[in-house]
């Protein structure tokens, strides 16, 4: 029901959702000479600077080691964009919502929908590299659907998130930024955890990213369905961000336009 809701009031607010998007498109590569190309070569000249760096340390006992590289790199990447950029969404548009009266989640949505669109064009250069690594495409791809579902949804979660609290606390962006340098060195991006213990393997599994990042790699380069336990964290992550994020927004709703 609370879905049907919120879809039902982006009808009710096409015009401004649509344009919305479309600004924070083309805010991102204006006066850019290679425009949204960006998309694909800011992420392909980061795993290049990273496979020089790691395929000597790693590469050469990790099979596939490039699109696992790729996978890690990928999936952060879009978390990454999606969760900051959302996070001054409502700040960005206070001009807006303070005049008129919007749903004031469309503005995370437009930022959330600008990065997916990135992630897309940025995955099918992933295919390119898995096909050029002799990895064979199966069934099991149509199952990246699932995770790139749940991710969108926790990248949502979390941008609620950060959005409202972004609004009373400005200092949330520096603390953010650390602990999305300590969240990627603990998403094995670019290493392996095999020689851990096993428990330490399940800690893992504590940190979302992680849980989307393994669910690609057992897909594409292990080619394996993933097991029900990495289902049920992956849904129950991207559930858990969505309800805390909707909660805070409910309960903090009034008091946006008294801190912007």
């Amino acid at each position: 029901m609370v879905i049907i809701g919120i879809l039902r009031k982006i009808r009710d607010n096409k015009f401004l959702f649509e344009e919305l998007v479309r600004r924070d498109f083309n805010k991102k590569y204006k006066r850019t000479v290679l425009g949204m190309f960006w998309s694909v070569l800011s992420p392909l000249m980061l795993l290049l600077v990273m496979a020089l760096v790691f395929t000597n340390f790693f590469g050469r006992s990790t099979a596939h080691y490039i699109p696992y590289l790729f996978c890690g790199n990928l999936i952060f990447s879009y978390y990454s964009e999606s969760t900051t950029s959302g996070m001054s969404s409502l700040l960005d548009n206070a001009g807006i919502f303070s005049k008129i009266n919007v749903p004031k989640y469309m503005f995370l949505l437009s930022k959330n929908i600008s990065s997916l669109i990135n992630f897309g064009l940025t995955i099918i250069i992933l295919f390119i590299f898995v096909a050029a690594n002799g990895i064979p495409f199966t069934w099991k791809f149509f199952l990246l659907l699932y995770p790139i579902c749940a991710l969108v949804g926790f990248n949502l979660g979390v941008g609620l998130i950060l959005s409202a609290l972004y609004v009373f606390f400005r200092d949330m962006r520096y603390l953010y930024d650390i602990f999305k340098t300590m969240l990627m060195y603990f998403s094995a991006i670019f290493y392996t955890i095999d020689s851990y213990p096993e428990k330490v393997q399940m800690m893992f599994n504590l940190n979302p990213v992680y849980v989307y990042i393994t669910y690609f790699r057992k897909i594409i380069i292990e080619n394996t369905v993933p097991s029900l336990p990495l289902h049920l964290l992956a849904f129950g992550y991207a559930a858990s961000a969505l309800i805390i994020g909707a909660v805070i927004y409910k309960k903090q709703n009034f008091k946006f336009l008294y801190y912007i």
